[in-house]
């Protein structure tokens, strides 16, 4: 009970300091919303501007701290106000929940399988240590997790859709002929879509779980509790899942949980190569229309998600591993 209180007051630490920041670094940034409000807008007077800058939560004449409280005042209200430039009047809640499904969909799913994938890839491949699978697969993906994003989104894109022209290679699914709904027509069409950009994520993702899997288990292996498995004449399967994979996979669950965090996040280059309307494509736009409202909302799904999926990590690994637990 006293490591989940101490994880719990370090939850409420960070989250207070995430939220100021996320206050202060949009009023940092060279430019106001005023200016993109006439860049946008330029028939608006200068009153308007004042006006709907105030009313979107630019500056205003409260200063500093008074609109620190107003903001806090928001995210407890989860009131974030309406867009200023990405989508004029929208309210920030309904873009945010517009979006997240499809960067849930793509990225989550996408991001748990390199996970599920990469951790049974190297946990064979430390087992069978120096065998062809160990000579071959982790040297392969770990070079492919060194490429960038949108090259190979570029050349996924080039081979298969513009060469071949078996996939889509932008959007969600195709607007002109399909129109959202429960069908089947309608979800083979966004599977279709979503080939390319999750196996651009998945390629450039998957090579570090295996390496790190790898090394945990080549580690794990020497240790006298395996030795002690194998000597017993237990079945090589058994000692592998019940004994080294199980204390192997362990280090990982954190990586893994802040993978799960920065999910909602989007991959912003891969949404943006192929027009994807998800919440990375969508926090890029805020950013470069100086979107006060839909940014420090963004920010803060990020935030939020990735401090909930550390904490449950943490948590998750005190239950598996007591050892966790000792000096809290």
């Amino acid at each position: 009970m006293r490591f989940i209180l101490r994880r719990l007051g370090f939850f409420a630490v960070t989250l207070w300091a995430a939220v100021s920041l996320n206050f202060l670094i949009p009023r940092l940034m060279p430019g106001s919303p005023a200016q993109a409000l006439r860049a946008q807008y330029p028939h608006l007077g200068p009153q308007s501007v004042k006006a709907l800058t105030t009313l979107l939560g630019g500056a205003s004449n409260e200063g500093l701290l008074g609109q620190y409280f107003d903001y806090w005042h928001r995210v407890v209200t989860l009131n974030f106000g309406i867009s200023i430039t990405t989508s004029f009047g929208t309210p920030v809640s309904t873009m945010v929940e517009n979006a997240l499904p499809w960067t849930l969909g793509l990225v989550g799913v996408t991001t748990v399988l390199a996970f599920v994938l990469g951790t049974l890839i190297g946990l064979v491949s430390g087992w069978r240590r120096g065998s062809w699978l160990d000579s071959a697969l982790p040297p392969i993906f770990v070079i492919t997790s060194a490429l960038p994003y949108f090259w190979v989104a570029l050349l996924l894109t080039y081979l298969f859709s513009s060469r071949l022209g078996w996939l889509p290679y932008q959007n969600a699914y195709s607007f002109l002929t399909d129109s959202p709904g429960l069908n089947w027509h309608y979800a083979m069409d966004v599977l279709r879509h979503a080939v390319l950009p999750g196996s651009t994520i998945l390629i450039t993702s998957i090579g570090g779980w295996i390496l790190t899997m790898r090394n945990n288990v080549v580690t794990v292996m020497v240790d006298d509790y395996v030795r002690t498995a194998r000597a017993k004449g237990l079945r090589p399967w058994r000692v592998v899942w019940n004994y080294a994979g199980k204390n192997a996979i362990l280090p990982n669950l954190t990586g893994f949980a802040m993978s799960i965090g920065f999910v909602v996040s989007g991959a912003i280059v891969v949404e943006y190569v192929f027009n994807y309307p998800g919440v990375g494509s969508l926090l890029l736009r805020a950013v470069n229309g100086l979107d006060y409202p839909l940014m420090q909302a963004l920010f803060l799904l990020i935030t939020m998600a990735v401090l909930l999926s550390v904490l449950a990590a943490d948590i998750a690994t005190a239950i598996v591993d007591p050892r966790t637990r000792e000096g809290h």
